[in-house]
């Protein structure tokens, strides 16, 4: 199965969910697949996140539901606790290179090539801009038959020397909205990639460390701080 974002565009719920388990099975794949619990962190963290959001455990388990309809994640088997994991590539029907900048796209909103390929340092290294537009050309020129255009090119910004992309995973409505003047305030952008890098390992390793604590404090028997 091909999504088609004409036809079924996702929930930005959805699009915050299945991007953040793209961004996690390559910068933290030792704690890859994820939890329920991880992933309603990573798609609620701070940093390298346009808009940022606070969805709620409901929230995250009926975009779940949604995106394993759709072939997009799948559950895996094994352990106590159920895990996830994405099918994006094959589910959307694009090559790995185009996936990578589908995920940063869905993560961070729209951005210029050159930031695409300073944000995908940890995704994929990509040899340079060129490459980047390349594959994003290809996407914005995907046929009908393949399921039609997956990114737009933005109108430039005032100011702007570059232009943006953004993806059309939510549909036209969603892209244009978010490249409406104001949209991207207290966007990251950018700026210091080893910054973002070690913001996004620390919160992995918290979300780690939470979890931990968690299950220790069952196995003893214990209650949360701050619960009877």
């Amino acid at each position: 199965m091909t999504l088609t974002p004409a036809t079924t565009p996702l929930s930005a719920a959805e699009a915050r969910v299945l991007a953040t388990l793209m961004e996690k099975a390559r910068t933290v794949p030792d704690s890859y697949p994820l939890t329920l619990n991880t992933l309603l962190l990573g798609c609620n963290q701070k940093s390298s996140r346009e808009p940022l959001m606070d969805l709620s455990e409901a929230d995250i388990a009926a975009a779940i539901d949604s995106l394993k309809s759709a072939g997009l994640v799948r559950e895996t088997s094994g352990g106590r606790t159920a895990r996830f994991e994405h099918n994006a590539q094959r589910g959307i029907g694009v090559p790995e290179q185009s996936a990578v900048l589908l995920g940063l796209l869905m993560l961070r909103g729209p951005q210029t090539a050159a930031e695409l390929r300073l944000n995908s340092e940890r995704w994929y290294r990509f040899a340079d801009v060129s490459s980047v537009e390349g594959f994003l050309e290809e996407l914005q020129d995907r046929s009908d038959d393949k399921g039609g255009p997956l990114v737009v090119k933005l109108a430039r910004a005032p100011g702007a020397r570059e232009q943006r992309w953004a993806h059309l995973l939510c549909g036209l409505a969603a892209a244009q909205a978010s490249a409406a003047p104001g949209a991207g305030a207290g966007r990251d952008g950018g700026g210091d990639a080893s910054t973002q890098a070690r913001l996004e390992r620390l919160e992995a390793e918290v979300a780690q460390l939470q979890l931990q604590v968690k299950h220790l404090l069952g196995e003893l028997g214990l209650s949360p701080l701050g619960q009877p």
